[in-house]
């Protein structure tokens, strides 16, 4: 269990801790001249049951609430402390902040230095600090009186650290990836750079290869230590020192996150749900800028409101436009403290951690972030189906929700799931899905039942037509599923419908008649165009509009800029070499072979093999060639005259 101090400066809070654990957090020089903590401080406790106790002590003075919010990341339990001859102070009133809105909901609070004041100073104190908790997370937290000092209390403190440990539930390591805060960075002789910090959610353990992010530097941990101890593995909520490979200090410093190498996603944009507190005088604008403190990391950010400003007290869905990246998940708390980083605003939990510029369709926004507000994955997965016509990208959502892919597995797996795979994954509800391809398939109806002559509708055209709210990626990935069922058909970059046949042109019709013959006597030796011309007297440029229409309609096959024959006739030619492939040694042959295979003259037949070239019935690989796909004349679509 991690436990974490609070309070206002010199209130006792490292005293407390080296009475409970025997060790003197205060480590720099500075620190002991001066007889105040600075920066963070560390200790651990272990109780009489056996369970071990990590302490994190936080300085106190108002100048370094920022190390001490990086201390107060991930704690399970906070242990709030006012001196009894003080009383109440400015940094106990905004430590307390924090950790309300921090959500810490496990505490206790410690009246301390009960031997500098009597009886009855200690119960007045003890009752502002219960009138204090009233209304926050803990508000149900006891109050203790002692003498770190003189020991006093020191034991019923620490029978009620040992009962809450024994009621604390572990955090869960299955089903999610590494992520681990890091608050100190430095260099052992002999070892090199070692890191310190809490490890969030899943494990980690000798070996393993991460990535520092946001910064993206990737790492092997050399070793972990757990209270100064060699370890085969830390898990989520406790913490520990790695020595790591790849990165220096510099690189791998307070702010920074070791992450499995899936959840390194820098976001400088976070959908959140935003608390202004209600001791602020002031509404929350759009644009307000603000230090936003989340895990070890500080960094400026503007808020984008979406509409009225938000009143003192309230809470509701805002975005957060940062200055520099951070690496956060979905469920992370946050503090934002004001521009001059003089006092705490409020705080939140990150809704959205992978956000894009809001958009004029604002319900349809509101309807995607309050179905990821949904504190449980498999909640928010449902209620984003049911809510998202476009579908899920599973790979993003995986990420927002840090989740290992067993657990997507398991998404994936329950009724009601339809998924489409193409670069990602993307899941639909079946109701969400038939209204789509309903769509699409009318769209492309209306499309041939205006333009008869064309072939085929363009696949971006039909996609940006019929579901202009899908990525053009996940409306292409399900093209190709209705492709694959036969819905329809893609040919190159245009799709049609099976039962499509392209009407004949009247023009085309009277060409025809005249060519028809022709092409029957000709069959393998079709001349070009204007020796085509010569013998039938038709106009070389009402020749070449027929061809290319052909071409266009799937009908014809563009040997060589002035050769074109019937599709029927292409397959007849490319069935011809998959015979001679077969009688060919290792099935391959040249021109040659080709030539007096099929009888074609040579020139003729090297225009031949480079068209089934192009058609990817053949590949070349120096003068021989080899089949590469027997029917793709075939799938390349059309049929014959």
């Amino acid at each position: 269990m991690l436990v974490a101090t609070a309070g206002h400066i010199d209130h006792g809070k490292t005293t407390l801790v080296r009475a409970l654990t025997g060790v003197d957090t205060d480590r720099l020089p500075e620190e002991k001249a001066r007889g105040i903590s600075i920066d963070l401080g560390f200790a651990y406790w272990t109780c009489p049951a056996g369970q071990v106790l990590g302490f994190v002590d936080v300085p106190g003075h108002e100048r370094f609430v920022r190390n001490m919010l990086a201390g107060v990341c991930g704690i399970d339990f906070a242990l709030l402390v006012v001196a009894a001859d003080d009383g109440v102070m400015p940094q106990t009133r905004e430590h307390l902040q924090i950790l309300d809105l921090l959500a810490v909901r496990s505490g206790l609070a410690v009246v301390t230095k009960c031997d500098r004041v009597g009886a009855e100073r200690v119960a007045e104190v003890s009752a502002e600090v219960a009138a204090l908790l009233a209304g926050t997370g803990l508000a149900q937290a006891p109050v203790l009186g002692v003498s770190a000092v003189q020991g006093d209390g020191i034991a019923p403190l620490q029978a009620a650290l040992a009962a809450a440990a024994a009621q604390h539930r572990a955090r869960a390591v299955a089903g999610r990836n590494l992520r681990f805060t890091i608050d100190r960075a430095f260099t052992v002789a002999g070892t090199g750079t070692v890191v310190t910090g809490t490890v969030l959610d899943g494990r980690v353990a000798t070996g393993d290869k991460l990535v520092v992010s946001p910064s993206g530097v990737p790492v092997r941990v050399r070793a972990v230590h757990q209270q100064g101890r060699a370890a085969a593995e830390a898990s989520a909520g406790e913490r520990c020192a790695l020595a790591i490979t790849g990165a220096d200090p510099q690189q791998a410093g307070r702010g920074q996150w070791l992450v499995a190498p899936e959840m390194h996603a820098p976001s400088q944009r976070l959908d959140a749900r935003v608390r202004l507190l209600g001791t602020e005088s002031q509404a929350l604008r759009h644009w307000t800028e603000v230090h936003l403190h989340v895990g070890t990391a500080e960094v400026l950010a503007h808020v984008v409101m979406p509409g009225e400003a938000l009143a003192p007290g309230g809470s509701g869905i805002a975005q957060l436009a940062l200055e520099h990246p951070v690496a956060v998940a979905h469920g992370d708390r946050f503090i934002l403290r004001d521009k001059s980083a003089r006092r705490t605003l409020g705080g939140g939990t990150v809704i959205d951690p992978f956000a894009t510029a809001p958009k004029r369709d604002r319900s349809a926004r509101l309807a995607r972030l309050q179905a990821l507000e949904q504190p449980e994955a498999e909640a928010a997965f449902t209620a984003l189906l049911d809510s998202t016509p476009g579908g899920v990208d599973v790979d993003a959502f995986q990420r927002r929700f840090n989740l290992a892919p067993s657990r997507v597995q398991a998404l994936l797996d329950r009724p009601g799931v339809v998924t489409m795979r193409g670069q990602g994954t993307t899941a639909f509800s079946p109701p969400h899905l038939q209204g789509l391809t309903t769509r699409v398939l009318r769209a492309l109806q209306d499309f041939h039942d205006a333009t008869p002559h064309v072939p085929g509708m363009d696949v971006e055209a039909l996609c940006k037509a019929a579901v202009p709210e899908l990525e053009l990626r996940i409306a292409q990935q399900l093209l190709r599923s209705l492709a694959e069922r036969r819905a329809l058909e893609v040919s190159g970059s245009l799709a049609r419908l099976p039962s499509h046949a392209t009407a004949i042109r009247p023009s085309d019709a009277k060409t025809w008649a005249v060519l028809e013959p022709l092409y029957r006597q000709w069959h393998f030796n079709v001349p070009q165009v204007n020796e085509i011309a010569t013998r039938t007297g038709l106009k070389p440029a009402q020749l070449r509009d027929f061809f290319q229409h052909g071409v266009r309609v799937g009908h014809l096959v563009r040997l060589s800029p002035e050769r074109f024959y019937l599709r029927s006739t292409v397959a007849e030619l490319a069935q011809l070499a998959v015979d001679l492939a077969a009688r060919s040694p290792a099935g391959r042959f040249g021109v040659a072979d080709y030539r007096d295979f099929s009888g074609i003259g040579r020139n003729l037949s090297i225009e031949i093999l480079e068209c089934l070239d192009r058609l990817g019935v053949t590949l070349r690989a120096g003068n021989v060639r080899s089949i590469l796909h027997a029917d793709a004349v075939r799938g390349a679509g059309g049929g014959s005259r």
